[in-house]
C-alpha cells in the first residue's frame, strides 16, 4: 500500500472520530461542565449570601445584647434604688418605734419613782411616827434619844 493513501486513510478516519466526538460526546461534556460551573457559581454566591447574613445576624445579636445589658442595668439601678429607699423608710419607723418606746420606759420609770417616793414618805411618816411615840413614852433623856435617833437613821 501506498504511504499517502495510508495517511488519507487515517486522516479520514480521524476527520470521522473528530465529527463524531464533535456531534455526540462534546455536546454532553461541555452540558455536565456549564451545569457544574452553574453549580459552583450558586453554591459561591449561596455562601456569599450565608456570610452576608451571619454578618447581619452578628450585628442583630450584638444590638440585643447591648439592648438587653442596658435594659438589666437599669433594673439593677431601679432595684437598688428601692431598696435604699426601703431600708431608709425602715429606718425611720425604726427611730420613731424607738423613741416611742423610750418615752414609754421614760413615763414607766417617772411612775415608778413616784410611786416609790411616795411609798417612802408613807415609811418615813409611820417611822417618824413611831420613832416619836418611843421618844414620848420614854423619860426625857438626851442619850436615850440619840440612842433611838440612830436606830431610826439605820431603818431609814
Amino acid at each position: 500500500m501506498n504511504l499517502n493513501a495510508t495517511l488519507f486513510a487515517q486522516f479520514v478516519v480521524f476527520f470521522i472520530l473528530v465529527v463524531f466526538t464533535m456531534k455526540f460526546v462534546w455536546p454532553p461534556l461541555m452540558k455536565a461542565l456549564d451545569e457544574r460551573a452553574e453549580r459552583i457559581a450558586n453554591g459561591l454566591a449561596a455562601a456569599d449570601r450565608g456570610k452576608a447574613e451571619m454578618a447581619a445576624a452578628e450585628k442583630r445579636i450584638a444590638a440585643e445584647l447591648a439592648a438587653t445589658r442596658d435594659e438589666s442595668t437599669k433594673r439593677i439601678a431601679d432595684a437598688e434604688k428601692r431598696a435604699a429607699a426601703i431600708i431608709e423608710e425602715a429606718k425611720q419607723q425604726a427611730s420613731v418605734e424607738a423613741a416611742r418606746i423610750i418615752e414609754g420606759a421614760k413615763a414607766d420609770a417617772e411612775q415608778q419613782i413616784t410611786r416609790a417616793r411616795e411609798e417612802l414618805r408613807g415609811q418615813v411618816a409611820t417611822l417618824a411616827v413611831a420613832g416619836a411615840e418611843q421618844i414620848l413614852k420614854r423619860e426625857v433623856n438626851a442619850a436615850a434619844h440619840a440612842d433611838l435617833l440612830n436606830r431610826l437613821s439605820t431603818e431609814l
